[in-house]
């Protein structure tokens, strides 16, 4: 029998993480899992942390060349997975003990459905909440995927939240072409596009997963060049699927877009201040 879930972990560089992100994936409370890790050439010593999971016979560990980026790694490490369902998390992320089989449970009760997505605390390095119960932009249960696409847009932010977030029906991100990073800074809400216009959503309104604030999003470059992305997408989902977004939706998300990237940096740059005045 194949797996039903297979969960794909792209590494690089997490040696300070990487345990805390595989022992949340190894407690989870749904037990027919393949856990597949690909570390991409990391030079801080992640693959050495890796290998006291190499006797769990859940567990394969490979290697990925360097170059490629995100990209790469994502879809090298997807591309190796079994199961019906394919769950990836970063390797700096938690997921919750009942992730999995709160959204297993999901997909296999809509049988329409291509994509779950739960909400998620913000985590900072010491794993302590931020900022709890973030996501989904209050949708709930089954939702038309072209209406999920919707509202993502309009949201001016990735509702659906961080890979770790959701789970993807295989056949259905294979046929799509896999991950893609047409918009580099968007490559987890672009696939959940194109995966949303093959069927439905299944929005699991609980707090699931933790997703862990790093230095390199306080970037005020950053910030410009992920709202610009957005504007993009949005341009692209106007375009290319038409109906789906209304030119009035175009300017609301793009707008939407540029101030969400305003307040992330400001949040940042004050989660900062506070984690220095805690060190």
């Amino acid at each position: 029998m194949s797996t039903t879930v297979s969960i794909v972990v792209p590494a690089y560089n997490n040696a300070d993480y990487i345990e805390r992100t595989m022992d949340s994936i190894l407690a989870q409370t749904h037990s027919d899992l393949e856990i597949i890790v690909a570390d991409h050439s990391s030079t801080d010593g992640t693959w050495d942390v890796l290998q006291k999971y190499r006797t769990d016979h859940r567990v394969t560990l490979i290697r990925t060349e360097a170059g490629g980026g995100a990209l790469a790694n994502w879809n090298r490490v997807s591309q190796a997975a079994t199961g019906t369902y394919i769950k990836l998390v970063c390797g700096d992320d938690l997921i919750y003990p009942e992730m999995v089989a709160a959204q297993f449970d999901a997909l296999e009760a809509n049988p329409h459905a291509v994509l779950a997505a739960s909400a998620r605390d913000i985590i900072d390095a010491n794993d302590a909440p931020v900022v709890r119960n973030r996501g989904l932009a209050g949708l709930s249960g089954t939702v038309d995927g072209r209406a999920a696409v919707r509202q993502t847009v309009v949201s001016g932010a990735n509702i659906f939240g961080e890979p770790g977030c959701v789970m993807i029906r295989r056949e259905v991100l294979e046929r799509v072409g896999w991950w893609d990073s047409t918009f580099p800074y968007l490559i987890d809400e672009t696939t959940y596009a194109r995966v949303l216009f093959e069927g439905d959503l299944v929005a699991v309104p609980r707090s699931l997963a933790g997703f862990r604030i790093s230095d390199s999003q306080w970037s005020v470059r950053l910030a410009k060049s992920q709202s610009e992305q957005a504007a993009a997408f949005h341009h692209w989902v106007h375009d290319e699927h038409p109906g789906v977004i209304s030119r009035v939706d175009l300017v609301r998300g793009n707008l939407a877009a540029s101030i969400t990237a305003i307040v992330r940096r400001l949040a940042y740059v004050a989660l900062r201040r506070r984690m220095s005045g805690a060190a």
